[in-house]
């Protein structure tokens, strides 16, 4: 059986359902790249591809963004020799502890998961008959497979937005009932992991960048899509040579995620004094693309060869299968599935 270690377990799942942006790299790529690279602290990164079939059946974009993801993290510098970097969909351990898990999930606690009930309420709003209706059951025991995913590693913390912050405490209360019924601490209990300093950028049209809004800045747009999109960020009519406020400036807010503060305050300056929005714009860009060029080589590279991420990946879900294989032959002994050679 592998030994764990006692460093701290840190787990980050990445669905795999379109393409990275800024947004996605300044709240949650950037500090997960520089924790993975702490020698103190056991990662897990996993592309969660098994989550992304709960919102989207168009395998061509699944399969799309399973590439653009992992090349992603690697581009940008992923420690896989310290992380365990792996799809979940290659952990068939996974799935088996998630059918274990709810057999013992109380469906009353699924039917409070955030998103269960919005579903609901949206039907309800819609006067459909069927407050159910669209409801698959993927999405309803969607925070079982979370839960799966965590307590496979004994993740001690789970670095999550607050909205998730409710499937973390899913995955106690399931993990608690576990060990209640077969009488074993079989589980650690786990912690959300919530920075409060985690920025949220603003997209093209001044609202939080996201997909769902359509107002995103892929993080590896060309440099002509890059500085064409940026030209099209939302400002006010001030003109050049009017005192401007950058507080509640999505240029100056971007900009400030990619700069020291030495030149954010520069910047802020230049604000007071009126700089133009045309040159603010060419500012940022010029910002971006400095910081972002070498990984988007890499980047491209990668995308033309997909072999090498598997091969990466494939070694990561080795590591992972080290883990878990082991955990499962424990766990199927524990509800009575063990080898009858072991009676």
């Amino acid at each position: 059986m592998t030994v764990l270690s006692d460093k701290s377990r840190v787990l980050t799942g990445i669905t795999t359902t379109g393409t990275p942006h800024l947004g996605n790299y300044v709240g949650a790529i950037r500090p997960a790249i520089q924790a993975s690279q702490d020698p103190g602290v056991q990662s897990y990164y996993f592309l969660a591809d098994l989550h992304a079939l709960i919102k989207c059946q168009d395998p061509r974009r699944v399969q799309e963004s399973r590439l653009e993801i992992a090349a992603t993290w690697l581009a940008l510098g992923l420690d896989t020799d310290n992380a365990i970097f792996y799809q979940q969909s290659d952990i068939p351990e996974i799935p088996e502890l998630t059918w274990m898990l709810s057999c013992v999930c109380a469906k009353g606690l699924m039917n409070r998961a955030h998103a269960y009930k919005a579903s609901v309420a949206e039907n309800e709003e819609a006067g459909n008959q069927d407050p159910d209706r669209g409801v698959t059951m993927g999405l309803f025991g969607y925070p079982v497979l979370m839960a799966a995913d965590i307590l496979m590693f004994n993740a001690n913390k789970v670095p999550v937005g607050r909205d998730q912050i409710q499937h973390i405490e899913m995955a106690r209360d399931i993990a608690g009932r576990f060990n209640h019924l077969f009488k074993s601490q079989y589980f650690t209990l786990p912690e959300a992991l919530v920075d409060e300093q985690t920025q949220v950028l603003n997209g093209l049209d001044g609202r939080k960048m996201s997909k769902s809004y359509d107002n995103t800045i892929p993080l590896f747009a060309s440099e002509k899509k890059l500085l064409k999109l940026v030209r099209k960020i939302k400002t006010n009519s001030l003109e050049p040579g009017e005192p401007k406020d950058a507080d509640s400036c999505t240029l100056f807010q971007i900009y400030s995620a990619f700069v020291d503060d030495g030149q954010r305050a520069e910047m802020r300056r230049e604000y007071e004094d009126g700089i133009g929005w045309g040159a603010a714009k060419d500012r940022l860009f010029e910002v971006l693309n400095a910081h972002l060029r070498e990984p988007r080589e890499r980047y491209n590279a990668l995308l033309e060869d997909p072999a090498h991420i598997e091969q990466v990946l494939q070694a990561g879900a080795q590591r992972a299968r080290d883990e878990a294989a082991p955990t499962m032959e424990r766990l199927r002994k524990a509800v009575g599935l063990g080898r009858f050679s072991d009676l």
